[in-house]
């Protein structure tokens, strides 16, 4: 049985404003990026879905982004270094607050939208969320999109990473997100997506928007919570998955 880690963002609800279906989705991944507050989430929430997902076996990682909640965390944002990695400080320490009045722990960092593209390839933004995941706690994983030059950066600083292919969107040629402005850039076909991602995990490559077949090394999956269709998505695919003996599982163990 191959085992594959099934991730989503999570705790994006803010106040009466529904993001998502935490409940129904916790049940099906194995890992859940918690938003912290700047893109998205307010503090009940959060406590709400950190709790199920302590619950349900599911490892918590910090979703941080830019101070971005009117943009959803989706507008690119040339801070400094001592801004970011305050930020990227403040966010992380507040989900660890919460994760242990959960009674469980924070146990990797996944940037957000605009953030997780930009450091994707800018070394000054990439090095200074290094910096504040290192001075939080050098022990948690930074998850970044497979292929990218943060993960090495992050990994010679002495980080653990892990690399992430995403289910339903679109790639390019070079291996990068297509950019939610263009065509194709989010896929909504449940049944493609999981014969898709069937395929990355047999043969370790995607197709990219025109065609091409491209090599991706990557350890987890990551279906978005805030796409419509979230949760048949991540049902399509473990069931597929299953099906066919590939077993869902985090690539971390929940925290006791």
């Amino acid at each position: 049985m191959v085992n594959v880690d099934l991730n989503s963002d999570l705790g994006e609800s803010y106040g009466a404003w529904k993001m998502g279906d935490d409940s129904t989705l916790l049940g099906v991944v194995s890992s859940a990026n918690i938003a912290c507050g700047f893109h998205a989430g307010d503090p009940a929430g959060l406590l709400k879905s950190v709790r199920d997902a302590a619950a349900r076996g599911v490892a918590i990682g910090a979703h941080v982004s830019y101070p971005d909640r009117v943009g959803f965390g989706r507008r690119d944002m040339d801070v400094t270094s001592e801004e970011l990695i305050g930020d990227v400080i403040y966010q992380i320490g507040a989900l660890q607050g919460i994760a242990r009045a959960a009674g469980t722990a924070v146990r990797y960092v996944k940037p957000h939208g605009a953030l997780y593209n930009h450091i994707a390839k800018n070394e000054r933004q990439g090095r200074a969320v290094i910096e504040a995941i290192k001075l939080v706690d050098p022990d948690l994983v930074l998850m970044g999109l497979a292929g990218t030059p943060i993960l090495q950066l992050a990994r010679g600083e002495g980080l653990k990473v892990v690399a992430e292919v995403f289910a339903d969107r679109g790639y390019t040629p070079e291996g990068l997100l297509v950019s939610r402005r263009e065509p194709n850039a989010v896929l909504h076909d449940a049944d493609f997506v999981a014969a898709r991602m069937l395929n990355f995990v047999r043969t370790g490559t995607v197709a990219a928007v025109d065609g091409t077949e491209i090599r991706i090394e990557a350890e987890s999956i990551c279906v978005h919570g805030d796409s419509p269709g979230a949760v048949t998505m991540a049902q399509t695919i473990r069931r597929v998955f299953e099906s066919n003996g590939v077993a869902v599982k985090s690539f971390l163990p929940a925290a006791a």
